[in-house]
């Protein structure tokens, strides 16, 4: 199954497409090139197949496979606990932000068992792993920005001290999105944090880049941004 799982996905490959799709992923260099539309389609035929052999035998040799594999879970119908060990088999194989976003947005099956999924995602928040980490913070933006999660949500997030760029900015997004839709709550959170200064600042350049934002209340978010060490030694060596 699985030549033939490859083979099919080189001829949907793109040379121009994989130039362009490896600019934006740029710590992996395993990329053919194929768009994710196109995956999307293959991952719905596996899913309705014999997907547990397919995901028994999958081969990790390029992107693509990796993402398919992300698909097909994302896809499959089967019992929590079964799902859940697949979704636990994945997640050491995600190592860039492509792979880990789109396996996340998949995971619609969430909705149904929210809150056995959250105690399952709470290793992952805790974890010294970055990847592991962002896999849990895209979980809680995708599925938990409600008013049931959102005070243990920003609490898990300031809770992830990690130092991982990948890590910042999944968080940086997550409070963003937190913000969008409850900005109230959010907005206390804002005042009163323990995020480092990058991840802060980020959080509230992403508020002001959503276009479910008012103008008023984008420059309001623009005076709250706190000033780094460098930005206040330029200022102090420019006065």
């Amino acid at each position: 199954m699985e030549i033939d799982i490859r083979t099919q996905l080189l001829s949907l490959a793109e040379p121009e497409y994989q130039k362009f799709s490896a600019a934006l992923i740029p710590n992996i260099t395993n990329l053919m090139g194929v768009r994710l539309p196109a995956i999307r389609k293959m991952a719905k035929q596996i899913a309705a197949g014999d997907w547990r052999a397919y995901l028994e035998t999958a081969d990790d040799e390029y992107f693509e496979e990796v993402m398919l594999q992300a698909m097909v879970i994302g896809h499959v119908q089967t019992e929590l606990d079964e799902w859940l060990k697949h979704i636990a088999a994945f997640v050491p194989k995600i190592d860039n932000w492509s792979i880990c976003d789109s396996f996340c947005a998949g995971l619609k099956y969430t909705k149904i068992h929210v809150e056995s999924v959250w105690n399952f995602l709470q290793p992952y928040l805790k974890s010294d792993q970055e990847y592991e980490i962002r896999f849990g913070v895209v979980m809680l933006l995708n599925f938990y920005l409600d008013e049931t999660y959102i005070d243990r949500v920003l609490a898990s997030l300031d809770q992830i001290k990690h130092e991982a760029y990948y890590v910042k900015m999944a968080v940086a997004w997550a409070i963003s999105m937190a913000y969008v839709k409850q900005p109230e709550v959010t907005m206390r959170y804002l005042k009163d944090n323990t995020l480092d200064d990058f991840t802060y600042n980020k959080a509230l350049q992403k508020i002001t880049e959503s276009y479910r934002v008012d103008p008023e209340t984008k420059q309001m978010i623009r005076g709250m941004k706190r000033k780094t060490k460098r930005a206040v030694r330029i200022e102090i060596e420019t006065k």
